[in-house]
């Protein structure tokens, strides 16, 4: 795969010559940072001949908090507030991420009930959070009836969380060792009341917006990514599987509980915005499996392995964890002296950074409509890109 480089500035000055028959002149668009559809203070640059798209060039930076330098100065477990607020649809397994990253090279123990509850939450987790990206599409498509039936499910699980974590969006829930907090008494039997209600939004999703003709034509083989141009991106999650490759970290390491429950890796078939949709959709209701299987099974235990006050100091050298969030593979490195508490570095290897870049492979060739279709089918959260 070749790569060119060149600078903004190369692009915005470039001779504006359109290659059409017809006598027209290509003209630059910015969408965002300030944009409804730009799903969050994300910038695109497009080179446009006609409503043609020509060139696409993302822009991020708008919301780079330089939270990778700021960890460096705090403690394993100080770190975890900040995780949630990268990819915040995908908190609870962010902060999973970075605790298992330090379990890992730390030789912390943990105990099973620890795991069942944070795989439960984790895949209550991607429920939210898939649940909105199809309200948001169909918002994005102009089906705003879409967007309040998604959110109306984000509130009723977010409510599940507020109950146990005292949070509904940036909840720091997994630590090193184990839990911030235990599940309520009746935890489990609100889940299992939420489980067949879900299984019935899924159905009313289809028949909403899955099966109508105009939704399908925005998405049917708009912005086809094949799977080794997946892969050279670096692209994971759903991203990935709806062109083919069924990489997914739950399946693949079997982490937390993944290992003893039975679920199916979703992937697709031509890559387009159409699997995209499809792939998240089902991996919906694998994760009902996934929570089915698990809800009747929390065995007794400590919440917790590991005193709040204990100090964590991980051995020298380079350490590397990662987490299947909602929207891909979340790697956390650290590099530590052997003798601080704190990492001597600290980079977090987020999905949304390289799923972002998708757009500039596939969507020159298609309309400013489709460009819609193609960045709401790639459910970027743009915080994570930033950082």
């Amino acid at each position: 795969m070749s790569v060119r480089v060149c600078t903004l500035d190369d692009l915005l000055h470039a001779p504006l010559e359109a290659d059409s028959d017809l006598t027209t002149q290509e003209y630059l668009v910015n969408m965002g940072p300030q944009h409804p559809i730009a799903h969050g203070s994300l910038r695109i640059v497009l080179r446009l001949d006609g409503e043609t798209v020509k060139h696409v060039l993302p822009v991020p930076g708008y919301v780079h908090r330089g939270v990778e330098k700021m960890c460096e100065h705090l403690t394993y477990r100080q770190i975890i507030p900040y995780t949630d607020r990268l990819d915040y649809l995908s908190a609870i397994m962010n902060n999973w991420a970075v605790a298992r990253t330090v379990e890992a090279a730390a030789g912390i123990e943990t105990n099973e009930r620890i795991e069942y509850i944070r795989t439960i939450m984790s895949e209550l987790q991607r429920l939210q959070s898939h649940a909105l990206w199809w309200g948001v599409t169909g918002m994005d498509l102009g089906a705003y009836t879409a967007f309040l039936y998604g959110f109306r499910e984000r509130e009723i699980i977010g409510e599940i969380f507020e109950e146990t974590i005292g949070a509904r969006l940036t909840m720091n829930y997994i630590q090193p060792g184990g839990l911030m907090y235990d599940i309520r008494p009746d935890f489990v039997a609100k889940v299992k009341r939420l489980i067949p209600y879900l299984r019935g939004c899924i159905e009313q999703y289809e028949t909403l917006l899955t099966g109508n003709a105009i939704f399908q034509e925005r998405l049917r083989n708009i912005g086809i990514l094949d799977g080794a141009k997946a892969l050279a991106l670096g692209c994971t999650g759903p991203v990935l599987r709806a062109s083919g490759v069924p990489y997914d970290l739950r399946a693949i390491e079997g982490y937390g509980m993944y290992g003893k429950v039975n679920f199916n890796v979703v992937v697709g078939s031509v890559g387009d915005c159409w699997d995209r949709y499809y792939v998240r959709l089902e991996e919906m209701r694998e994760s009902l499996r996934i929570i089915e299987q698990l809800i009747d099974s929390i065995p007794e235990g400590a919440f917790s392995t590991l005193h709040y006050n204990a100090d964590v100091i991980l051995p020298e050298g380079t350490h590397y964890g990662q987490i299947e969030t909602a929207r891909g593979v979340f790697g956390v490195l650290i590099v530590s002296d052997g003798k601080s508490g704190i990492p001597y570095r600290l980079h977090f290897r987020s999905p949304n950074f390289n799923n972002l870049w998708v757009v500039t492979a596939i969507a020159p060739g298609w309309r400013i409509a489709d460009f819609i279709s193609i960045q709401s089918s790639l459910d970027l959260v743009v915080p994570d890109i930033d950082r």
